[in-house]
């Protein structure tokens, strides 16, 4: 990567986490808001890429990187989820 895609990808991730956090806090639209939270979720988990960002990281090494950051996330989310199962089927059980 050159030192100009280098910039450029550092610049887009963390315009995408100003946005996200714009549309989270506005006032006029739930569709907006909605976009927001999917948003920040992204652009969090792409913050992590920001380190990476610098001249002569290969491209394929951070793909590398973001699929690992997108299994860790379908981990805790499937973990979050089966929780929630979990715990219905508790509170089901004491009735």
């Amino acid at each position: 990567m050159t030192a100009f895609q280098a910039k450029w990808l550092e610049r887009i991730i963390i315009g995408v986490c100003v946005l996200s956090i714009i549309a989270i806090f506005q006032p006029f639209s739930i569709s907006l808001f909605s976009i927001g939270c999917v948003t920040v979720v992204i652009g969090a988990l792409a913050f992590n890429l920001v380190p990476l960002a610098r001249e002569g990281t290969e491209w394929r090494f951070i793909i590398k990187v973001s699929v690992i950051i997108l299994i860790i996330l379908g981990v805790a989310a499937s973990l979050g989820v089966g929780t929630a199962f979990l715990y219905v089927d508790y509170l089901e059980s004491i009735r």
